[in-house]
């Protein structure tokens, strides 16, 4: 009787360890925090009433917190989705109209939400590249026109979003903790309109292409 009781407990034991090793290794849930620069490659096309004006746009880089989910849908194919807000100087340069000056717009905050299906490349090691594609929806709120203009409006944009990076398992277990590091190209372009009737007597549109490289490190835990 001894001897089968303490089999038995041998067996539940073993399965508890084999049990909760699965459980890791299938749950499909991981969350990862990043630090993560922010650097538009901007351009912009300035006309007033249909007539191209001279002068271009600058949109400062930024760096802060970011907060992704990802979802495995099995060791190779994931979707993450990417969340963070940043906020922006918006200044226009060598602006035509006014000899050349560059005009301070004031800033602007964004919150670009990012979709994207993943591929992992699972050797079985520590190190796991990735790989992935998908969308991006930018809202634009909080806008401040600066001293110059009287008012200032960003429509909301969708494009494209591409992505590579790594995790490096940190614990040897699975699941557990990995360090995490991140570059995407996001595609966004806004129709900006600026009231300026009080400096210039006219508005000015802009046709911007942000399309900034967002570059992240930090830390993931898969549960």
């Amino acid at each position: 009787m001894k001897r089968l009781f303490c089999a038995a407990l041998l067996a539940g034991a073993t399965w508890t360890t084999v049990a909760g090793v699965a459980a890791a290794d299938d749950n499909p849930w991981m969350i990862r925090g990043r630090v993560i620069g922010v650097m538009p490659s901007e351009s912009a096309d300035l006309s007033v009433a249909g007539a191209a004006l001279g002068g271009s746009v600058d949109i400062s880089d930024e760096y802060v917190p970011e907060l992704d989910i990802t979802y495995f849908f099995n060791k190779n194919i994931a979707a993450e989705l990417i969340l963070a807000t940043t906020q922006h100087d918006v200044t226009a340069t060598n602006v035509e109209a006014v000899a050349g000056a560059d005009v301070k717009l004031g800033d602007v905050w964004v919150l670009p939400p990012t979709l994207t299906l993943q591929y992992h490349f699972d050797n079985g090691g520590k190190f796991k590249p990735y790989v992935g594609a998908g969308i991006n929806a930018t809202l634009f709120y909080n806008e401040d026109e600066g001293a110059t203009a009287d008012s200032i409006d960003y429509d909301p944009s969708f494009g494209p979003a591409l992505q590579i990076g790594f995790d490096y398992d940190l614990d040897g277990v699975p699941g557990g903790w990995a360090f995490n590091a991140d570059v995407k190209k996001i595609w966004i372009n806004s129709d900006v309109t600026v009231n300026f009737t009080s400096a210039l007597g006219a508005t000015v549109k802009a046709d911007v292409d942000i399309n900034p490289t967002v570059v992240g490190l930090g830390f993931g835990y898969k549960f």
